[in-house]
């Protein structure tokens, strides 16, 4: 299977309030325009959590506009990675897509001290996951 030009990456959480929001965002920033990036949530919540808002404005990333979105087939479809954070047998699976599950806490409920070691960590993912797509970090 060849790479595209600009492969599509799908992150998918329960509410995509939390963790799936984090990592769009930072593989926005980190991946540029050289990667296309959504986020979606099997049971999407009505706005994205504030600690995770406000985790990600200490590190210079406004989400603060962002709402949570309903993960469709056809998303699932025309994303090139599929990456889960607690959504389980809610994604739909198709041949020949990369799947990954990322075990995360999950920042539900919780307050930005919490949310802070979770948005690390999905930063560190994300600069491992923009390496084996051969992609350099921007600044």
């Amino acid at each position: 299977m060849s790479t595209p030009a600009v492969p599509s990456v799908l992150f998918v959480c329960v509410h995509n309030a939390g963790r799936s929001q984090m990592a769009a965002a930072f593989l926005t920033r980190l991946g540029g325009d050289r990667v296309q990036v959504r986020s979606a949530g099997s049971a999407p919540a009505k706005s994205v959590n504030p600690a995770v808002v406000q985790a990600l404005a200490e590190v210079g990333i406004d989400i603060s506009a962002e709402i949570p979105k309903v993960l469709t087939t056809e998303a699932v479809q025309t994303s090139d990675v599929v990456i889960t954070m607690g959504c389980g047998d809610a994604c739909p699976f198709f041949p020949g897509k990369q799947y990954l599950d990322w075990k995360l806490d999950d920042p539900a409920g919780q307050g930005v001290e919490a949310v802070r070691p979770i948005r690390d960590q999905i930063e560190q993912r994300i600069r491992g996951l923009l390496a084996d797509l051969g992609i350099e970090p921007e600044a």
